[in-house]
């Protein structure tokens, strides 16, 4: 069976995955925020479904619109008449889901229990997942604001080691995301049955991200992140060149600390002349190791500016992006525009 599970982007939101990933082998992970990218998403995964095997469709701590409904279960009904075989779940605790909930027997909601309580509870009926039940019900305890639970605090430090955790840019690298949230929620659970682990976790925030990124060296947090993310980019640097007016660079997509991981790459990489990250909403970084003037560049495709190794500003009327291969395509085009 080929699982494909997509989940909002907060705690409660990897916290379901983060059941499934103690229950499903063969699963793909897909992340939304409400908004446009909810749909992107679900074409992402209905052109991903194989029809030699059992497709699982789980959506969790998403509230699908009347319209994104009806969309999403007219799909799945084309799919399943061609010969796939295709099971549909969503689990949901948003009231504003109440209609699609009225109109569709998959889904699912519950307005007094966080999307991963009813998660743990809809597959602990058939796996056992008593370990990490209590990793649940502080989540469940701070999603839902239920301040008198003895989980609570636990859930408020949890909520933010999620939060805070953009190392790793999802629209980039999502399946490194996925694995990032999920190795931080399995290092809080060594804390939970602690006197005072809320605040043991709270104190080694930093060091849990770095017992991820890096085990034997001693280093800073950027310097880690930096290395992981360069050797990311460098294994698909191929697929992520860009040009202009004969300038070889590299294009990436929401990276954190784009300066230090740029000047990172172009150290690793002297055949690459410039390192630009562009956000979802247009705005972009350039940065240059001293091959080509980037305050230039600025000036040229978006009336930006800066130093010659240092630049950026933002594209007009740029169409707000949530996958990397859309975002290169229109980076591209609005490049050769400017030549």
């Amino acid at each position: 069976m080929k699982v494909f599970h997509l989940s909002h982007t907060d705690l409660d939101g990897y916290g379901c995955q983060y059941i499934t990933k103690n229950i499903f082998q063969n699963i793909e992970y897909l992340n939304a925020n409400y908004g446009e990218e909810v749909l992107v998403r679900i074409d992402q995964i209905l052109n991903s479904l194989e029809k030699d095997t059992k497709n699982f469709i789980l959506i969790t701590d998403l509230n699908l619109t009347l319209e994104e409904s009806k969309y999403l279960d007219e799909k799945v009904k084309e799919f399943q008449n061609n010969g796939y075989d295709i099971e549909l779940q969503l689990l949901d605790h948003h009231a504003t889901g109440l209609e699609s909930a009225q109109t569709f027997k998959w889904y699912y909601l519950d307005i007094t229990r966080s999307a991963s309580k009813i998660t743990y509870d809809f597959f602990s009926q058939k796996y056992n997942l008593i370990n990490i039940e209590k990793l649940i019900n502080a989540i469940n305890a701070v999603d839902i604001w239920l301040q008198e639970d003895p989980l609570f605090e636990f859930g408020k430090v949890s909520m933010r080691l999620v939060d805070e955790a953009k190392e790793i840019n999802r629209f980039m690298f999502p399946k490194e995301n996925v694995v990032f949230k999920h190795s931080l929620l399995e290092f809080a659970l060594e804390y939970i049955d602690k006197e005072y682990g809320h605040i043991e976790l709270d104190d080694n925030i930093c060091i849990l991200k770095k017992r991820f990124f890096m085990k034997d060296k001693k280093d800073t947090l950027d310097n880690m992140v930096t290395q992981y993310i360069v050797n990311l980019l460098n294994n698909k640097k191929d697929d992520m060149t860009i040009y202009y007016k004969g300038k070889k660079g590299i294009l990436t997509f929401g990276i954190q600390n784009s300066s230090i991981v740029g000047n990172g790459f172009l150290n690793a990489n002297p055949s690459f002349h410039f390192f630009m990250n562009v956000n979802s909403r247009g705005s972009f970084s350039l940065r240059a190791n001293n091959q080509m003037d980037v305050s230039k560049m600025a000036s040229e495709i978006a009336e930006g500016g800066g130093h010659p190794n240092a630049s950026g500003g933002k594209f007009k009327n740029f169409k707000e992006q949530f996958s990397y291969l859309e975002l290169k395509y229109c980076i591209e085009e609005l490049l050769k525009e400017k030549e």
